[in-house]
């Protein structure tokens, strides 16, 4: 196996693929990455089983090949050479040459035949907008569960209604609903796609520009783009019907600028205890939305913020972190807050944008 290209076209390939190597002792090829030259291109491969990716890049080739090296070695390798620089790779029995103007070095290489390949995966084929797809996954992800004890909660749900896509996820505390209109409708039916899975899925496709091709059957989904596949299990079991959940009326609202909301938050955040709890006070008889938070540690915090009051007065506890990171994915300077009593669920919108809904369950005191 003997090619030549630049680093700068090697790198990214290499970086990605390493993510999704499996340290696994009973399979040891799943702890490497597999680079497979024929013809005029090089595919690097990847995969823990549940998770594979392969890219397919363009380069100059003078013999066919196969191997399977270490990929942090060789992405740490090429991390310390010029992006611009030309480097050519050849396989000498059981090591990988790698050549530069300035470098001479050798890497291990280990058996490949226990590599297992990616899945083929047909079923229902979709397209749609790359900036869309990654905009959803990437406005909820944060809110799935991170045990697998349920694994439909530790997952994102991706559903369609004509010219919508819903992405939505939840670990039972707080729910984040991402909606995102495209131009072309679409149809099938909802997949959950595991969160591990999709971090990665949102990080490599994020490089791209392309329109996404999906390619999905019962349990597995294919995501294309030029150059890049990838394959994903997906989560069995059923999603939380949600929608029943989100109120649709608010007997108490709070419309505030989002930085000022920020601005106070932090403040809060010094003086939270080690549950991340804070108390909004919010009375609109006496026009005042006051954020406390207590540490019997480091003392007691109260900041009240301007804001447009409405309805009943009430007290409710709610976990600052969680809070603060929805906000980022409200692009609107002014926010909602619609809450019903202190024991149940505050739902935060965008003023004047449904696009994205976030509820959060109160705390217990």
């Amino acid at each position: 196996m003997i090619f030549e290209t630049t680093v700068e076209k090697l790198i990214m390939a290499v970086e990605n693929a390493d993510r999704v190597t499996a340290r696994n002792a009973s399979l040891p090829a799943l702890n490497t990455i597999l680079i497979i030259v024929a013809g005029n291109s090089v595919k690097i491969r990847a995969t823990n089983l549940s998770l594979g990716v392969e890219f397919e890049l363009g380069v100059k080739t003078e013999k066919d090949g196969v191997v399977a090296v270490d990929g942090k070695t060789l992405y740490a390798f090429l991390n310390t050479l010029p992006k611009n620089e030309k480097i050519k790779i050849a396989q000498n029995d059981t090591t990988l040459n790698l050549t530069t103007a300035h470098n001479k070095t050798t890497i291990k290489t280990h058996p490949y035949e226990d590599f297992p390949t990616l899945p083929s995966v047909s079923g229902t084929q979709i397209k749609i907008p790359q900036k869309e797809f990654i905009r959803g996954i990437k406005s909820t992800y944060f809110a799935s569960a991170l045990s697998d004890i349920k694994p439909e909660i530790a997952s994102v749900y991706i559903a369609s209604n004509e010219n919508t896509l819903y992405f939505v996820a939840t670990d039972s505390f707080r729910l984040a609903e991402k909606k995102e209109t495209i131009k072309k409708a679409v149809e099938f039916s909802p997949i959950l796609i595991p969160y591990k899975n999709i971090i990665e899925i949102a990080r490599i496709l994020e490089n791209t520009n392309e329109e996404i091709t999906l390619s999905i059957n019962e349990n597995q989904i294919a995501i294309t783009v030029p150059g890049v596949y990838i394959t994903s299990r997906l989560t069995s079991g059923s999603f939380p019907d949600y929608k029943q959940i989100i109120p649709r009326e608010f007997q108490t609202e709070v419309i505030v600028l989002k930085q000022d909301l920020l601005n106070t938050l932090k403040g809060a955040n010094i003086f939270s205890d080690k549950f991340n709890q804070i108390t909004f006070a919010i009375t609109p008889s006496k026009k005042k939305f006051e954020c406390v938070s207590k540490n019997s540690d480091v003392g007691e915090y109260s900041g009240v913020i301007d804001a447009t009051l409405s309805g009943d007065d009430v007290s409710i506890a709610l976990n600052q972190r969680y809070l603060i990171e929805s906000l980022s994915f409200i692009p609107q300077d002014s926010i909602s807050i619609g809450l019903n009593g202190g024991a149940k669920a505050v739902v935060i919108r965008g003023v004047s944008d449904n696009s994205f809904t976030y509820l959060l369950m109160p705390m217990n005191r």
